[in-house]
């Protein structure tokens, strides 16, 4: 019927072109998460997809400093969400990633956790110091910015030289809570994102670490080389602005900027 007529064959074009479009616009996009971010990226993307139901996610989770390297060397990824502001800036120094995107979303918090019933962890140095303590977890210091807040959180303190023999070191910050949680570690200096996770949050006892012993942990988020032409790229960009994306990030305990 269609063909019978220019006036119905436009109108038929038209609506063709209204059906396919959505899916044109669809697009495969694939995330580096720092590990801090793993149960919040979760409810990040939950909340991403609910508004942009055609993109497909992938989502890929590491310490900073490996996932840097990783797009480094050429990982087909689209949106690196670091622990910290340096390593995208040193992407888009050196031509990997958008400097224009750069954008930083949340400041992490650090903790001292335990599933020892018989620590108490209310005064941190004095948890740290104990002679029952053996093994304390920290994340890798050179690649994990949590691990490296961490470090300058015992040198604040006066305590690298008590510990140095007792630090026990994961290779990102999901591995470093694994440690205290399976008791190969008495205690842990973790992401307190994690510890406000469901599956975490009845477990043990943490203090929040001061944050004047350490260094802020500003997380930044940037579109690489790669992903630059995805459109699906800039729109997450665009979501970890939005009052949505903010409110998951507070839920997890990550402080945020406020967005115009």
């Amino acid at each position: 019927m269609c063909q019978k007529m220019k006036p119905r064959a436009l109108a038929c074009l038209l609506a063709g072109i209204a059906l396919v479009t959505p899916s044109l616009r669809a697009e495969k996009l694939t995330i580096a998460a720092a590990a801090n971010l793993t149960y919040a990226l979760a409810a990040l993307d939950e909340a991403y997809q609910k508004a942009n139901p055609g993109d497909e996610l992938t989502t890929v989770i590491g310490s900073s400093g490996n996932l840097f390297a990783q797009i480094t060397n050429g990982a087909p990824i689209d949106v690196f969400l670091s622990a910290d502001t340096d390593y995208p800036q040193k992407l888009a120094d050196a031509g990997n990633a958008d400097a224009a995107t750069l954008t930083p979303f949340a400041t992490g918090r650090l903790a001292l956790w335990t599933t020892r019933q018989d620590l108490d962890v209310t005064n941190i140095a004095a948890a740290l110091a104990n002679p029952k303590v053996k093994h304390i977890a920290i994340a890798n210091p050179r690649t994990a910015p949590y691990g490296l807040a961490a470090k300058q959180t015992l040198a604040a303190l006066n305590l690298e030289k008590v510990v140095s023999d007792k630090l026990v070191v994961g290779e990102n910050i999901t591995q470093t809570a694994q440690f205290v949680e399976t008791g190969n570690a008495d205690l842990g200096f973790i992401a307190l994102s994690l510890l406000l996770a469901p599956n975490h949050k009845s477990k043990g006892a943490y203090s929040e670490v001061p944050p004047e012993l350490y260094d802020p942990i500003d997380q930044g988020a940037v579109i690489t080389k790669l992903g630059a032409t995805n459109a699906a790229a800039k729109r997450y960009i665009t979501f970890l602005k939005s009052r949505t994306a903010q409110d998951v990030l507070t839920r997890f305990g990550y402080g945020v900027p406020a967005f115009e």
